[in-house]
């Protein structure tokens, strides 16, 4: 028979049991409601937060939602690793609380912050409360001896003007995001209906690209390169255009930065090499095709046998191909971009970099990578017939590329002025309206012929 004692144990071990139990139960339930790493809410939490809120919300009283989004926080991981973007996630999430200990702030998944503000009164500057949240990321931060600037977009709804339940509010505010990361860095936006008309349209455009992937819906343009010291045609540049069924002829930049965005890009791609190396195939033999590489194209796993592919299937000679990059594939990893250029290289094809001169690091670039061609952009160009230094630039670039081995090409010549100008500064080869606007395939035999028989006459008139 058991004694008081014994009683008295198996009941305390009971309980001790029933509230072990019931902790881990608490544990369990707040690892479902919160991220990992900051210890906020995570998505789920922040819903029945948004929800409870919206319950409780008085007439006249105001509600806030705001999507936050780190700007170059892949940049972080790329260039000082994943240890370091925790770290960077970490203290934007303890400095919101302190900046801001009335919002409500959750974790919604990788780089990407939620808060939520209620009882703002109905005379409540708004435009003053997003430049506070704003002010949270304008700042530096110190990882492992690197500065990082911690800025952030932001987008922003507010109830009950842009909705009165949570799905509404969340779906406003992330539409308000992407505004603001279309506009630039470090910026809000608050909703607007547009938006999401703009968002539709958004949706029916990536609906109809795929279609147009699937069932080869693009053409191929093609604009004259044109060799000024040895007055010859040189090749074309490949450009897509994309005959709409309803809207018409689009031009690439219409579509091809939602291309990029979503991925399409890298199909597209493919399509504009193989199509382009076909149709150089019946081209006179010393006529070159120059054909743009994206930033996201150039990354992907299979570029170089795509590369190989095209050329493969096509039967044109490697050295009569030339990709086009701008400097903006050198951002996330340089080691390994300049591996890619070089394993390109080494299939014979050509390297040209275009856009030369509108970003930071073009110079260190050249001095990176023998690159066989550099694009000088038209910006410079149109400037050569204003009074300015404009022609010094060209100067200086056409002087560098040779000292480096690499010929130059100048973008978006449109009058004789220009033409004359380049040629006196150095500039090998120009392309532009002055020698003819972007022509179909079809249009191409005709107008080799014409240069064949009359350019080198025309191009000096």
């Amino acid at each position: 028979m058991k004694t008081t004692d014994e009683v008295g144990r198996l009941s305390a071990n009971f309980q001790a049991m029933v509230g072990a139990i019931e902790e881990r139960e608490r544990q369990i339930v707040h690892v479902g409601l919160h991220d990992g790493l900051t210890g906020l809410p995570n998505r789920k939490l922040f819903v029945e937060q948004l929800s409870r809120a919206l319950a409780r919300r008085k007439d006249g009283e105001q509600l806030l939602v705001a999507y936050v989004d780190l700007d170059d926080f892949k940049l972080v991981n790329d260039t000082l690793g994943h240890p370091a973007g925790d770290s960077l996630l970490r203290q934007t999430a303890e400095h919101l609380g302190e900046r801001l200990p009335d919002a409500q702030i959750a974790r919604l998944g990788g780089d990407e912050f939620a808060i939520l503000i209620d009882g703002i009164e109905p005379e409540a500057n708004l435009a003053a409360l997003a430049d506070e949240m704003q002010a949270c990321f304008g700042r530096a931060i110190v990882i492992d001896g690197q500065t990082i600037e911690a800025s952030a977009s932001i987008g922003i709804a507010i109830a009950p003007g842009d909705g009165e339940d949570g799905v509404t509010l969340m779906k406003n505010a992330d539409l308000a995001l992407y505004r603001s990361k279309h506009d630039g860095k470090a910026g809000h936006h608050f909703f607007e209906p547009a938006l999401d008309e703009q968002a539709r349209m958004r949706r029916e455009m990536e609906l109809d690209l795929r279609t147009a992937i699937r069932d080869g819906g693009f053409e191929l343009y093609f604009q004259p390169l044109y060799n000024l010291r040895d007055d010859r045609l040189e090749g074309f540049e490949a450009l897509i255009r994309w005959p709409h069924p309803r809207r018409g002829m689009i031009g690439p930049a219409e579509f091809i930065p939602l291309a990029e965005e979503t991925g399409l890009i890298v199909p597209i791609g493919e399509w504009v090499l193989h199509e382009a190396c076909r149709a150089a195939t019946r081209w006179p033999d010393d006529l070159t095709v120059a054909v743009n590489i994206s930033p996201r194209q150039f990354v992907s796993s299979g570029l170089s046998s795509t590369v190989l592919q095209a050329l493969g299937r096509s039967g044109l000679s490697p050295s009569r191909l030339e990709l086009e990059i701008t400097e903006s594939v050198f951002i996330t990893n340089v080691e390994k971009t300049l591996g890619a250029l070089h394993g390109l290289r080494d299939l014979g094809v050509k390297i040209a970099l275009d856009d030369f001169g509108t970003g930071y690091s073009s110079l260190s670039y050249l001095r990176s990578f023998p690159f066989d061609k550099v694009k000088i952009d038209r910006s410079f160009v149109r400037d050569l017939t204003e009074e300015g230094n404009a022609h010094a630039v060209i100067r200086a670039i056409t002087t560098l590329a040779e000292a480096l081995g690499m010929v130059t090409l100048a973008e978006g010549v449109e009058l004789p002025e220009q033409r004359e100008i380049l040629r006196r500064e150095g500039c090998q080869f120009i392309q532009g309206f002055l020698l003819s606007e972007p022509v179909a395939e079809r249009c191409l035999s005709d107008l080799i012929g014409d240069y064949a028989e009359y350019q080198p006459a025309a191009i000096r008139a």
